[in-house]
Formats: C-alpha cells, structure tokens, sequence
C-alpha cells in the first residue's frame, strides 16, 4: 500500500494553496481551514454510483450524505452512471481530472472499471470500492457484504421452507457482476443437497420491472412454480406481482435479498416476501475510511459486513444474525390440501 501520510501531506499542502488562490473548483460551500479532528478542510470526496434505479443504490447514496453531514469540512459530489459502464468509466476520469481528495466507487462491472480505478490509485487518490469488486489490489479498501454467503442461506432457507422438494425460478442480477454470481454461486451450493429443481432462470440486471417480465414467461412456460429467488427484492417484488396478475401468488413463495427497512423488511411485514436478506450499503462505513486515510490511519484492505435475515416470525425482534449458511431456520410450508 503507498505512503499513506504522504498522501495526507500533500492533500494538506494542497488544501494551502487552493486557500491562498482564494478559489478552486469546489463547491461554495466548502468550509475551509482545519478541523478540530486535524483533517484539511474542504475536502471533497467523488462517489461514482453505477445506477440511482435500485431503491438499493439510492440508500447508498442516501447513507454516505448522512455520514458525511456529520464533518462540515465535507463535501461528497455524487455522479450517476445510469446503469452505462462507459459513462462511468468517464466518471471516474472526470473525478481523477479535478483532483478529488477520495473517489468512492460503486461499480457496475469487475473488468471494465478496474483500470480506471487503479489510474486514481496510482494518481494517489484513496480509492474505497463499494459493493461490487474489481479485479486486482489497486484500491484503498472493499466494503461489502459476503454475497455467497448471503446466497446459500437463501438455498437452505428454501430447501428447509419447501420440505427439500419443489421447482424454483431464479432472478438473477447482472451477471457480469461479482454480487450475481456469487449469489447464484451460493444458492446452487444451498440446494445442492435438496431435490429443488431450478426450472427457470433469467438476467433482469437487479431491476424490478425486468424481473417482472422474466416472471410472466416462467409463469407462461410452467404450471407449478413453488418459490422465486430473486437475487434483489425489487426481482422478488416485481415476481409477485406477475404472479398476482395471474392469480398464482397464494402458491408461490418470494424470496428477496436488499432486506431494506423501508423496502424489503414492508413487504415481509406485508406479505409479499416470505423472508429477505440484508445486504447493508456500507455507505456510512465508506464515509468512515475515508477519514481515517486521510487522517494518515492504516485500514484493512477488505471489511465485510454482516448480514441478517427477516421473516414474519423475526421483523419484529431485529431478525436474525447469518454468520454461516446452517443458522437459518424456516417452517416447513403447508401444502394445500394436507
């Protein structure tokens, strides 16, 4: 890892002399001067988000302004790549150019977005990557949550739920991306040992009305369908509705992962999902590092954050801790006329 303090040092001297040009390309409402915890002042972090579509993704967002109102020295400058990777390689670039103090990057896709990201690592920009990994080790820091984790839990939550026996529709994330596969990656892993048979399954790229289609053609094709996994819950939600369209949604189990407390953890209430996963944003802890490195602190190059799981029988209580794939625990589904 390079020399964290002498990044520090220069972000400082830089701080120096934009005061005493009386101006630069940040915002007006930079405050200026040092802080009471030592950080340069006016500093201003680039977060380079893949897409604002997610209810997901805008939590994210919504997390790292909070953590940041905390330090007015901060100021976060947020870019939207609208789901277009090369816009957000152009981003990114455009994030390096101005000379950003720290670059937050949720990626779209692993191999397209590493080299840019190494660019602002080598220019000696902290570079803290969210959710989704790239390739290499030219980053600061990845924060996220262990999505293989995530999904085998969700394949012995089925399997446990369906009596180890049923036919099962996977909605998938885009599948270029770190978090897809490992979620289908876990979930084949959570089933292995049940009978559950993936009859359908499809990329909806984590958005809902997507999800939404690809469900009204599973639901075309086959006259049994025992649970959805959908690999987000906008998928779960967008799969219940086409089910519900077509009068089947009593017989269908939905399965989701986000677990939002505005999302996810309303529709468990509502009885949409059976049960959803929170995978947390990891925005605050974004905000977090970056003060650290910029304080001069040495920080892991991976944290990983925990996760839990909501059912009806659990919302109310917090849910339930997922330290490994066995802790979930499901009641057997009544099967209409037994």
């Amino acid at each position: 890892m390079r020399n964290v303090w002498m990044v520090s040092g220069l972000l400082l001297g830089l701080g120096a002399l934009m005061s005493a040009c009386g101006g630069s390309d940040r915002p007006s409402g930079d405050v200026p001067g040092n802080s009471e915890d030592g950080l340069p002042g006016a500093i201003v972090i680039g977060m380079s988000q893949c897409n604002l579509g997610e209810p997901w993704r805008v939590q994210m967002n919504a997390d790292i302004k909070a953590a940041a109102a905390h330090h007015p020295q901060l100021t976060v400058l947020f870019k939207d790549a609208q789901n277009d990777t090369l816009r957000q390689r152009a981003h990114i670039e455009e994030f390096v150019n101005q000379g950003v103090d720290v670059l937050i990057c949720s990626p779209k896709e692993a191999a397209p977005l590493t080299e840019p990201l190494k660019k602002a690592y080598e220019a000696g920009i902290p570079v803290v990557v969210l959710d989704r990994a790239v390739f290499g080790d030219a980053f600061t820091q990845f924060i996220g949550a262990d999505n293989t984790l995530i999904g085998e839990a969700a394949g012995r939550w089925a399997s446990l739920k369906l009596g180890g026996e049923g036919k099962v529709v996977e909605l998938k994330g885009l599948m270029t991306s770190a978090p897809g596969q490992d979620r289908n990656t876990g979930f084949r892993a959570g089933i292995a040992e049940s009978n559950l048979e993936v009859v359908f399954e499809a990329d909806m790229e984590w958005l809902g009305p997507r999800a939404r289609e690809e469900m009204e053609s599973a639901l075309a094709r086959f006259e049994h369908i025992d649970l959805v996994y959908g690999h987000n819950d906008p998928a779960a939600q967008g799969a219940y509705l086409a089910a519900k369209a077509a009068g089947r949604e009593k017989d269908i189990i939905f399965v989701g992962i986000d677990g939002l407390p505005q999302e996810g953890q309303v529709m468990v209430r509502e009885g949409v999902l059976d049960v959803c996963f929170e995978y947390p944003t990891g925005g605050a802890q974004a905000i977090t590092t970056a003060l650290e490195v910029l304080e001069g602190k040495e920080v892991p190059r991976e944290i990983v954050l925990p996760s839990r799981y909501f059912t009806a029988d659990n919302l109310e209580g917090g849910g339930e801790w997922l330290e490994k794939p066995s802790d979930v625990k499901a009641k057997p589904r009544v099967r209409s006329g037994s």
